[in-house]
């Protein structure tokens, strides 16, 4: 039996709303479906089994790069693509992989595909009822195609890229990301990014005194708003665009207050 050609990795966690529609997307694409799942409450590994993945139950660490790693580790196929569960491949992009997977060269771009080990993916992100089409937010290329053994996650940051090895070329079509289409839903992944930048505070021993205090609570926050709002014309997206803009800056006061927090608790 030929070894499979794409492998298509997730790591999830309470997805039962998601995790559907991300896979019917690459049904016909992948050759293998790998779900590291960090114990979820709800149907989540259920409805991977329903699209016959390999599912495995692990722990919800906090760092979820960690199994995200994980997933790409059970992967065996020659190209690997990870996903979110709340992504989904579009058709343009469906056709651009299944041309990778064939051997076809990237013409368009004067690339040969030996000369490839990985590919940005452009990605759309659904907020709030809306596409962002400032502020950063697109095209928002990430790394998520790439030759098995060439690509790998640092584990450190709450958004970093794929570690790859040699060259990267940018493939047509998008990924559809559905990060918060509930101002619920988005208060959610906030808390949780939040929780991991303390952490990250915590670990690089950040002093508590005025100084960080108002960095962390006024430069930050109002430096992180003007640039995504003004200099990335984050406005053209209407309300979306100011709450975007608005919470992305207040995502370093909301932080450095729970570190404050971590550090009262580790005290007492």
């Amino acid at each position: 039996m030929a070894s499979p050609q794409l492998s298509v990795v997730l790591a999830t966690y309470n997805e039962v709303d998601n995790l559907a529609r991300c896979l019917e997307s690459v049904r016909s694409l992948a050759d293998e479906v790998i779900v590291v799942d960090g114990s979820s409450t709800d149907h989540t590994r259920a409805i991977a089994r329903q699209f016959e993945a390999k599912v495995f139950k692990v722990k919800n660490l906090p760092m979820f790069h960690t199994n995200k790693q994980l997933a790409l580790n059970y992967a065996t196929g020659d190209w690997v693509l990870q996903l979110d569960a709340d992504e989904v491949v579009d058709q343009e992009l469906k056709q651009s992989i299944t041309q990778i997977l064939k051997g076809y060269s990237l013409s368009k771009q004067g690339v040969s595909l030996k000369a490839i080990n990985a590919f940005y993916l452009k990605r759309k992100n659904f907020f709030l009822g809306h596409w962002l089409t400032k502020g950063g937010q697109y095209p928002d290329p990430v790394i998520r195609l790439f030759r098995r053994g060439f690509g790998s996650f640092p584990q450190v940051s709450v958004h970093e890229q794929i570690h790859t090895i040699g060259s990267v070329a940018t493939l047509p079509g998008h990924l559809l990301h559905y990060t918060a289409p509930t101002f619920s839903r988005y208060l959610t992944n906030s808390n949780r990014y939040t929780s991991l930048t303390a952490h990250q505070l915590a670990d690089h021993h950040i002093t508590l005194n005025l100084f960080s205090l108002i960095n962390y609570c006024c430069l930050k926050p109002v430096t992180t708003f003007l640039s995504i709002y003004f200099r990335h014309k984050g406005f053209v997206d209407g309300l979306p665009g100011f709450i975007f803009a608005l919470f992305s800056g207040l995502h370093w006061l909301v932080a450095y207050l729970k570190y404050w927090e971590l550090t009262l608790n580790q005290k007492s």
